[in-house]
């Protein structure tokens, strides 16, 4: 087998992997599939510049791709809120293109040092099982905006979906698991989309970029995701279902220091 071989077999087996962490701790697949593209684009001779910034576009675009089918399965299910997701909107576009500017403004050494710190957060709040408090009054319009602009902006800033945010913030807001989680899936479509076609905008003249890419966007490894993620998430689900909660919150918070500490010495 030959390395590119190799190479595109291992992204297929990051798509299975995300989908199937996504499903089996309700975390985006962009925690997971980021690291990795990093890994994956050094191993294939791209400039390292600006690999972490591919790794951040391409990893939108995969969300922008799969998130819609669980948003669609979330608003047919009747979870979606919709009052909540249209205040949310406004900030959500705003905030995601302005991450990515902020994005495009570092370099790939500073991007890397910030995602190993937001991914160190991130295996905090899986170790001690953070929980969000449930509030009881929606928040004004405003305050509502000014959220969006802080999910969407950390959002496309490190190539997720924002959810860790978006869920505590919508049961603060007074919304049920179900309708947080539903409403935050729909939340993660324009964070996404936006993301991405501002992440191709921005790379568009950057001549260190491979072939393949549009922008800092790697399309034959999104169709590579895309293809593996979707179903996997799935067999996630029913994995969460069977397995010891505590043990594998604790095991992919570990995964996830471990990951954050690479980042940071890098």
């Amino acid at each position: 087998m030959t390395e590119s071989a190799m190479l595109w077999g291992a992204y297929l087996t990051l798509g299975a992997l995300a989908g199937t962490m996504a499903g089996l701790f309700g975390v985006g697949g962009g925690l997971i599939i980021v690291p990795v593209l990093v890994i994956g684009f050094g191993l294939q001779g791209v400039a390292e510049p600006v690999i972490m910034h591919l790794a951040v576009g391409t990893s939108l675009a995969t969300i922008a791709i799969t998130g819609a089918a669980s948003a669609w399965s979330h608003y047919r299910r009747g979870s979606l809120h919709r009052p909540w997701f249209l205040a949310l909107l406004p900030g959500l576009i705003f905030g995601a293109i302005a991450g990515v500017f902020i994005a495009g403004a570092l370099s790939g050494g500073v991007l890397g040092t910030l995602f190993g710190v937001f991914v160190w957060l991130m295996a905090i709040r899986l170790a001690v099982g953070f929980t969000p408090r449930v509030g009881r009054h929606s928040p004004r319009q405003f305050v509502m905006v000014l959220a969006g602009i802080v999910i969407g902006a950390i959002s496309s800033l490190f190539g997720i979906g924002g959810g860790a945010m978006t869920v505590p913030w919508l049961s603060r807001a007074g919304a049920t698991m179900t309708q947080a989680v539903g409403t935050s899936a729909a939340c993660g479509l324009p964070i996404a989309l936006f993301g991405t076609l501002t992440f191709m905008a921005i790379g568009w003249n950057e001549v260190r970029l491979p072939s393949a890419a549009t922008g800092f966007v790697m399309w034959p490894v999104v169709l590579c995701i895309a293809l593996t993620s979707v179903p996997f998430a799935r067999v996630g689900a029913r994995l969460a279902h069977r397995l010891p909660a505590r043990v594998l919150r604790l095991g992919f918070a570990t995964l996830l220091a471990v990951v954050g500490t690479k980042f940071l010495l890098s």
